[in-house]
């Protein structure tokens, strides 16, 4: 079913737990985060939460109203006015769920969001998201502001328990479109993937090869349709055998790499690597192949890391406002935070201008 689809009248607790094979009040256990159900049964409620379309009835609190019936009292649960991030009293933190913990990239999204939650006196608390999903159960069971996923990849499932949660949650970089009520923070990866193929038509190019990153991220796509479309209207089309996916793995690129590059006669003379990590795997095949960058071969990246600017020679690449996303993220969940589900569901998402950065590792073909 789709997640963007209205929930139907009918669908209820005792529908999900129908469907799931098990009890309402299992059910409710999954729902509100508690820990002593096993990985299978939630997987099988989220699933069921998302095939029958079920929705809680859940208010976010806006600046200075009460939390309703059920709740605290209204004196212990009253927002400051002053405070910026429309926070209950006591909740001084939000949760930032990322995918894995390695690389520059996650470091830079982490060090914007954590400039911009210390000037606003809130702590974070960081969890990496488990294969086995778990840590939706923690997110949906803790007290918290709100939270921002960064590069998980989620089911159709798991994205909807994300826009049923009781508090804001925003993504960034999603790789799947995000269900209303769950706002994105992204960059123009269209257009960094178009402003990579103008700058190699510039230089006189016209035999390419893509490395593009995972074939379900729309994120990797994106950098693709950029660079195609851009080839497109030059008159060049790459030939199917000259794309390939690396997975965002630098030694999987340096495989897919060296298959293109084995053969003299269809050997591109430039390669786009759809991120940085990826356009290093380039690098060594290149070595290993015996070709110069960029005298045999010139290479773009797309991120703007420190690794690449530091390798010989330093790539060029599109520049990816990641610090800036991550400010962007906490911004947007402090916008959340002070806003009904309702205007949390109109919010769209937003992307941030990439650039060209123009380094050694690119150059007219011989």
């Amino acid at each position: 079913m789709d997640s963007q689809r209205p929930a139907s009248p009918r669908a209820t607790l005792a529908r999900v737990a129908e469907h799931a094979g098990t009890s309402i009040p299992t059910v409710s256990k999954v729902l509100n985060g508690k820990t002593d159900v096993s990985h299978e049964m939630r997987a099988r409620v989220l699933e069921a939460v998302h095939a029958v379309g079920y929705t809680r009835s859940i208010r976010r609190q806006p600046a200075g109203g009460s939390s309703g019936s059920g709740g605290p009292s209204s004196s212990s649960a009253a927002t400051d006015p002053t405070d910026p991030t429309g926070a209950v009293t006591g909740l001084r933190s939000i949760d930032v769920v990322v995918g894995h913990l390695e690389g520059s990239w996650i470091t830079r999204v982490l060090e914007g969001i954590e400039e911009e939650a210390s000037d606003a006196g809130v702590d974070l608390t960081l969890s990496v998201a488990r294969p086995d999903g778990s840590w939706i159960g923690r997110l949906l069971g803790r007290s918290t502001l709100g939270a921002i996923v960064v590069l998980v990849d989620m089911s159709p499932a798991e994205l909807h328990a994300l826009a049923d949660a009781p508090v804001p949650v925003v993504i960034v970089d999603p790789g799947k479109r995000p269900p209303d009520g769950v706002s994105s923070v992204a960059a123009t990866n269209w257009d960094g993937g178009r402003m990579a193929a103008e700058h190699l038509l510039a230089l006189g190019h016209t035999r390419f090869g893509i490395i593009a990153g995972k074939p379900a991220h729309l994120y990797s796509s994106a950098r693709v349709d950029g660079f195609t479309t851009a080839l497109r209207s030059a008159g060049i089309t790459v030939p199917p055998e000259l794309i390939a996916h690396g997975d965002w793995d630098r030694e999987r690129a340096r495989v897919e790499s060296a298959r293109m590059l084995a053969s003299a006669e269809q050997r591109p003379t430039a390669i786009f690597a759809c991120s940085d990590g990826m356009g290093l795997g380039v690098y060594d095949a290149a070595l290993e192949a015996g070709l110069r960058i960029p005298d045999d071969l010139s290479v773009v990246g797309f991120d703007d890391l420190l690794e690449p600017a530091w390798a010989t020679p330093p790539m060029t690449t599109i520049h990816q406002p990641i610090r800036e996303m991550g400010a962007a993220a906490f911004g947007m969940l402090v916008q959340a935070r002070r806003s009904s589900r309702s205007s949390m569901a109109r919010q769209p998402g937003i992307e941030l201008q990439t650039r060209l950065v123009t380094r050694a590792s690119t150059s007219p073909p011989r």
